[in-house]
């Protein structure tokens, strides 16, 4: 029970409630408790790094000059009055399936800075140039690596290819950045580096080594907790690389050559693809975050001819990794959230040296699509105006965005943590989630 139940249940008796209001008060805190902190979903981040158009995905404005609406077309989902780009068609299909926030905006229209503050939720506190890797605050994955340690000697964390350039733990220290899955899980000799003993080593061999290193090792251990001790840092790193070789369940979860062949296809054998199955089994294996980053959504130039060739198979991924979690029972606790770091400029525009048009960098507007997690699916949440120029009903901030994916790890986003020096630090400075996705 949380101290503020105590205190509420103190008062009642002063106020002469009976046992029964007693009872009452105590469940409504736990309800309460419940609706913040209790429920914990797993998240894969999908992570469109450069900025997704919003006319060409989730966002399309057919009755906007064509200068605007652009050369697709919109198509109907299973949803009525729903309506996303005709290259999504798997996903028009499953559209009850998930939200579609279209009214989320912030004043970050450059790569670096519009990356920090909607991967963690706080904007920069210094103008920040859009080639820049910025880390003023820790990431969504670093936060839940923290509060949600994973079971079987597994790091909480993971991103594949490689880190987006907010995605770590700033302040929290090195333990809670992400494990990094740089190899391509679409290559048949596909191995996680670092986390399978060499062939000629045997397990009773590498027992023994560990048996030898406690042996040897007599270096005493700082215990203050004042006192920084690089060398107790170091023994959980070790620990946790132990764990994760000579874990069976560690090990199996990376093990995507033992999906079937027909699962392999419905994913797509492409990097993204496979990368999104091997989310879905470390989530499987009670990983509580994942991002997947998913680079070259900055079409300045060539958007219609790139998106026509990703966007089917970008599609058929999300849409499968939607299904199979659906199908497998997972999705209700497992959050599949694919955006970037703004939307793309309403004016369609060819740029001094270019000889095919693109978009720019736009952060009025941006769509995001949120599935799973115990969202309620088939809805639009927000809107833009006429000409997609700006976010214009229910309008929403990187916090409201980033306080709803906390509550949803079961993470409290009022909360308040203290740098090494001992500054606090709001995890999010406006913790109000999007109601209508909880």
């Amino acid at each position: 029970m949380l101290r503020r139940t105590y205190l509420q249940l103190g008062l009642a008796g002063l106020a002469g409630g009976s046992f029964v209001d007693l009872l009452a008060m105590r469940n409504a805190s736990a309800g309460e408790t419940k609706g913040g902190a209790k429920p914990k979903s797993n998240c894969i981040l999908i992570w469109m790094d450069g900025g997704p158009t919003h006319f060409e995905t989730f966002d399309p404005k057919p009755e906007a000059p064509a200068e605007i609406r652009g050369e697709f077309r919109p198509i109907e989902t299973n949803v009525s009055g729903i309506r996303i780009c005709e290259h999504l068609p798997k996903l028009a299909k499953i559209a009850d399936k998930y939200a579609i926030i279209r009214s989320v905006h912030h004043n970050q229209a450059n790569h670096g800075a519009g990356n920090h503050y909607m991967m963690t939720g706080a904007p920069p506190r210094i103008p920040v140039g859009c080639g820049a890797f910025v880390s003023f605050h820790p990431s969504l994955g670093s936060v839940a690596a923290l509060e949600r340690p994973a079971p079987h000697g597994m790091p909480s964390y993971f991103t594949m290819p490689s880190m987006s350039r907010s995605g770590g733990p700033n302040f929290l220290g090195a333990k809670y950045a992400p494990f990094v899955v740089a190899n391509d899980p679409n290559n048949e000799q596909f191995r996680v580096r670092d986390v399978e003993l060499p062939k000629d080593l045997l397990t009773e061999r590498f027992g023994k080594r560990q048996d030898l290193r406690k042996l040897v090792d007599r270096m005493p251990r700082y215990s203050d907790p004042q006192v920084s001790d690089p060398v107790s840092s170091y023994d959980e790193n070790y620990q946790q690389g132990y764990d994760l070789v000579m874990t069976p369940e560690a090990q199996k979860a990376f093990d995507i050559h033992s999906e079937p062949a027909e699962i392999r296809e419905a994913y797509g054998r492409n990097s993204f693809g496979q990368r999104a199955l091997l989310a879905r089994r470390l989530v499987d294996a009670g990983v509580p975050f994942v991002t997947i980053y998913d680079g070259g959504w900055d079409h300045h130039s060539d958007l219609f001819g790139a998106l026509k060739k990703r966007l089917p198979s970008w599609d058929q991924t999300v849409a499968t990794l939607i299904n199979d979690l659906d199908q497998r029972g997972m999705l209700e606790t497992t959050m599949v959230i694919a955006l970037g770091e703004f939307g793309r400029t309403p004016k369609i525009s060819t740029l001094a040296g270019q000889d095919k048009a693109g978009r720019d960098h736009w952060a009025n507007a941006m769509s995001i699509l949120f599935a799973g997690g115990g969202t309620p699916g088939g809805q639009v949440v927000g809107a833009t105006d006429r000409q997609g120029h700006s976010a214009s009903e229910r309008v929403l901030s990187p916090e409201n965005y980033v306080s709803t994916v906390y509550r949803k790890l079961g993470i409290d986003p009022a909360k308040i943590y203290y740098t090494p020096s001992g500054r606090p630090t709001h995890l999010v400075s406006d913790h109000t989630p999007i109601q209508e996705l909880m």
